[in-house]
């Protein structure tokens, strides 16, 4: 037996121990961690600082600078970057979770596995947080958002939604992503529909304004201007599908909030109706339109989609992609021109571009988390620079989103970053050659989500 005063020590201890919360050891999170000698690119259009330090402690940035300039205090640990690049971890302002799974894609798959699923390739490819547009249903993306914003799955990037879209009637089907959309028809309807999405607390609400190329009637400008009005007298925003040049310029006119694709064309009258409408954004999701005529990390397969994708979905998107009738490669060759002029045009005129990928929908085999980082490349192709890129990437589409804590790495902010092997203000699909990724201050375990999917994989 051990000696009474021993015993009570140790009772005393105890004690002490579980009086004191702070007395516990601190979590991964929670330590302070001081990282050293890298580059940072800090996601605020300002120069790089060469050789930098960066302390972190309970999720956050606590001080930023140059190495030599911040002290760790004790206890502290110490990460040599010495030769690598840190960026800002990712956002992708609009893509469509939880309906691709392996082959197949449809309401099906939406499940809390499957999104997390998703969740987690994205934080893989050094994204923090997504915005799923208009393509939920039921209470479990709202359940998500408020568990992944608390971390609760610390390997997965934040779900943002906006819930049920709105869309009309014959945008509505059972076999798309808008089958649970709300159906409007009237004003009164429009608003109801609005009144129900505002206290789930979305930021962003979705609609569809679109002919689909003169094959259906749109929305009118009565109903989708009861859409922007009501969300506005609910202080929130309204992202619109709409791509059409006239229609473009109807929708500034009429109040619109974010554009969730870029314009099929650009010309001054537009400028100058952005210009009168400054508060007014694009989310690029340039992918679909430029992949078809470019896509050589398809041929040779690049590395990153071998460790996350199915051979047998990288083959059917090789089937499919790049085009190969000279008639249909002329068509999209013209159509990704125009698109590209009009980024310059808006870049130039100071517009506000963020940066979404519409990743996950059922066109099918839109890589989730690849797909960002072709679109980073899409954006340097239009004509931006690499700086410009790597700040609509982060800040810009932070803003967008109306998140406050993410987008740059900067004192006050979630410690959410990138470790790159390689510069991408040289080269911007640099940003492909990832080190670490960061979620909170803590590094993924990526060799572990590699595993995961691969197995998953296998399994189908």
């Amino acid at each position: 037996m051990r000696p009474l005063h021993a015993l009570v020590a140790v009772g005393l201890a105890v004690a002490i121990w579980s009086q004191q919360g702070a007395a516990q050891p601190p979590t991964a999170s929670q330590r302070a961690t001081l990282f050293e000698g890298a580059r940072l690119i800090a996601g605020d259009g300002l120069a790089p600082i060469e050789n930098a330090a960066f302390l972190v402690e309970n999720g956050r940035f606590i001080r930023v600078g140059r190495k030599g300039e911040i002290q760790a205090p004790a206890g502290a640990i110490r990460v040599d970057l010495t030769g690598k690049t840190v960026i800002p971890a990712l956002i992708d302002g609009h893509s469509h979770i939880g309906y691709m799974k392996h082959l197949t894609s449809g309401a099906q798959n939406y499940t809390r596995e499957n999104i997390l699923d998703h969740m987690r390739r994205f934080a893989y490819f050094g994204i923090a947080a997504s915005q799923s547009m208009g393509s939920d249903f039921g209470e479990l993306p709202f359940q998500l958002r408020d568990e992944t914003a608390a971390g609760k799955y610390p390997d997965a990037a934040r779900f943002f939604t906006a819930g049920r879209g709105l869309a009309p009637l014959v945008e509505i089907s059972a076999d798309n992503m808008r089958q649970a959309a709300f159906p409007i028809t009237t004003v009164a309807g429009a608003r109801a529909s609005v009144q129900e999405l505002a206290p789930r607390k979305v930021k962003l609400i979705k609609t569809w304004v679109d002919d689909r190329g003169g094959a259906i009637r749109p929305l009118s400008p009565e109903l989708y201007r009861a859409i922007f009005d009501e969300a506005h007298r609910n202080n929130l925003r309204v992202a619109v599908h709409a791509t059409d040049l006239a229609q473009a310029k109807e929708l500034l006119r009429a109040g619109i909030d974010v554009f969730a694709h870029m314009i099929s064309d650009v010309d001054d009258e537009l400028i100058d109706l952005f210009k009168q409408h400054p508060k007014t954004v694009i989310l690029s999701a340039l992918g679909g339109p430029r992949r078809v005529i470019f896509a050589p990390w398809l041929n040779p397969v690049h590395p990153l989609i071998r460790e996350t994708v199915l051979p047998e979905q990288i083959a059917r998107l090789q089937r499919r992609i790049p085009l190969t009738d000279s008639a249909q490669l002329a068509t999209s060759a013209a159509s990704w021109e125009r698109l590209a002029r009009g980024v310059a045009k808006l870049s130039a005129a100071g517009i506000k571009i963020g940066v979404g990928t519409d990743g996950g929908g059922q066109q099918g085999d839109q890589f989730l988390g690849w797909t960002m980082h072709t679109e980073l490349e899409n954006l340097a192709a239009a004509g931006m620079t690499p700086a410009q890129v790597i700040v609509a990437a982060t800040r810009t589409t932070a803003e967008i989103l109306g998140i406050d804590d993410l987008g740059m790495v900067a004192v006050g902010k979630s410690a959410d970053f990138v470790v790159l092997d390689a510069n991408p203000l040289d080269d911007i699909t640099n940003s492909r050659k990832i080190s670490q990724v960061y979620l909170r201050g803590v590094a993924i375990d990526r060799a572990q989500l590699r595993a995961g999917f691969m197995s998953m994989a296998a399994a189908n």
